[in-house]
């Protein structure tokens, strides 16, 4: 099965963390949609004939767009590659741009799975982030969702910000399962080269990140959820039973996707491409039936190494007799040999064949990943 990410890039306006390719502009609108169509029709052979199981419509913002575009693009998908009939299929909204008349429009598509960008619950964190919507613009967008049917739910935190207390990020905790949301992500606030937040940093006009906090808030998000009955299924999300994103599941087991829209990445199993990082080039490529991309071919040590980075973020962990039988014996041995550090200082256990990352070891994932790869 294979999973299709199509890319918004337009915002009412940047937050100030954001590091993602989007624009705070009206131009181009329909071109891109009309684009985005296009190059669906242009790659029809990139999935070499697998069926789609998700739809993800990211950014940016795709809830700026009215939801019938969201159908244009889901059936022109469903046309080109066939799309099965249990799909998820998942937007992206702010809060701002839910409204009754939007989610009413959405019932009418084939769209089942919101994903709401929260973010937090308090006005004085969004201020900092520069997050266009209220703190009861946020609470009133998940309820006014769940009345028009969309249970299938996610929201978006933000954590480790040095205004943020622990006491206002219990608050934003308590007030997410007070909704009744059965899915949350959950970010640690990292400052990217080039963002607003970076520049503020480096003025002095904002304080620095404090990874001592960030750990700590962490600490406290697991204990709160696991509590609650969800699961830890990725460093970064929990869900309750059965409620995890299929789509993102998707990636972190390997499986292809294709990716459209200006800078959107795609993999085929053995190929990572991704499209050109801007708007006006990405379109007259369109225009004249090409993409514009770059693509790099996998070696067998980059394969090694996304599969233990991604899959030591989960619940499954890393499956050795997997490492064996894919990778070979050198890998195998040099995975067990990298591993035992960690394992004696209690960061990653080793159950049912499987590595596996302990609660002590969860907020440091990354690094313990790059200290298995080769």
């Amino acid at each position: 099965m294979a999973g299709l990410y199509v890319h918004i890039p337009f915002c009412r306006q940047k937050c100030h963390y954001c590091n993602f390719y989007s624009l705070a502009t009206q131009k181009y609108h329909d071109q891109i949609i009309d684009a985005i169509i296009r190059e669906l029709e242009i790659r029809k052979d990139y999935l070499s004939g697998e069926n789609l199981n998700t739809i993800y419509f990211g950014g940016g913002t795709p809830s700026l767009f009215h939801p019938q575009i969201f159908n244009s693009i889901i059936e022109q998908a469903h046309q080109v590659f066939g799309l099965n009939a249990n799909a998820e299929i998942t937007v992206e909204a702010n809060p701002d741009d839910i409204n009754v008349s939007w989610l009413q429009a959405l019932q009418r598509t084939s769209v089942n799975r919101l994903s709401i960008g929260v973010q937090s619950f308090v006005d004085n964190d969004l201020l900092y982030l520069n997050r266009k919507h209220s703190a009861a613009k946020a609470e009133s967008s998940i309820k006014l969702a769940q009345d028009h049917g969309f249970d299938n739910l996610s929201i978006d935190l933000i954590y480790g910000s040095p205004n943020l207390s622990d006491e206002v990020w219990q608050e934003n905790i308590l007030k997410s399962l007070k909704l009744g949301v059965p899915h949350i992500s959950a970010y640690a606030l990292t400052v990217e080269l080039g963002t607003a937040l970076d520049h503020f940093i480096r003025k002095g006009k904002y304080k620095p990140m404090d990874d001592a906090k960030a750990s700590h808030h962490f600490n406290i998000l697991v204990e709160a959820l696991e509590k609650n009955g969800f699961e830890h299924y990725e460093i970064s999300n929990f869900s309750l039973p059965g409620m995890n994103s299929k789509h993102n599941t998707s990636y972190w087991f390997g499986e292809q996707y294709i990716g459209v829209g200006p800078s959107a990445h795609s993999y085929d199993g053995g190929s990572r491409q991704w499209n050109v990082s801007n708007l006006k080039s990405y379109i007259v490529a369109i225009e004249n039936s090409q993409i514009d991309f770059e693509k790099e071919v996998l070696s067998p040590d980059q394969k090694y190494n996304e599969y233990v980075m991604t899959s030591l973020r989960t619940i499954w962990g890393i499956d050795l007799e997997k490492v064996k039988n894919d990778f070979g014996e050198k890998f195998h041995t040099h995975l067990l040999i990298e591993a035992k550090p960690f394992m004696e200082s209690h960061q990653i256990e080793l159950l049912h064949n499987k590595m596996i990352l302990t609660n002590k070891g969860k907020f440091f994932a990354d690094g313990l990943a790059a200290g298995l790869f080769v």
